[in-house]
């Protein structure tokens, strides 16, 4: 397994499609739906075994100087469970380790919870609901100690 950055009209097509494949289509959301405004100026990973087609992806954006924040993880049924998961998280906090951040949040669907938490996250509090359905957790987790900072 690769990690990699999409780099051409291809990647990003299959990154997205992957995106509403695992994030929107199961909830009867539209294509497009898992796109965002944030995108455009977001660091994507994606995960590949051949080919650069992805199997797991993932974005970090920054809400200020020092606060990442992980969006849009998905990893294709088939992979879960084997470490796609660890790869995508790993690439995103180097990346905003050496963009300067000192902490990372996320929203965590609730069956992710326990993934997150395996990878040093905390929850903050219950945050919302999406499509009605699935309740997201608002989590955190420091990169740096305030000695640090």
């Amino acid at each position: 397994m690769k990690v990699l950055v999409p780099s051409s009209e291809e990647d990003f097509q299959r990154y997205y499609e992957l995106r509403w494949k695992i994030l929107r289509k199961p909830w009867n959301q539209p294509l497009g739906s898992e796109l965002n405004d944030l995108d455009c100026t977001s660091y994507h990973v994606m995960i590949c075994e051949k080919d650069r087609i992805p199997i797991g992806i993932g974005r970090l954006h920054f809400n200020d100087t020092h606060e990442a924040q992980i969006r849009y993880m998905a990893v294709d049924d088939e992979y879960q469970g084997k470490g796609v998961g660890t790869l995508i998280m790993d690439a995103l906090e180097k990346r905003a380790k050496e963009k300067g951040a000192y902490n990372i949040i996320l929203n965590a669907r609730e069956i992710a919870v326990s993934f997150y938490t395996k990878n040093g996250y905390k929850i903050e509090k219950k945050s919302y609901l999406l499509f009605n359905d699935i309740q997201h957790y608002k989590m955190r987790k420091l990169l740096k100690n305030l000695s640090e900072m």
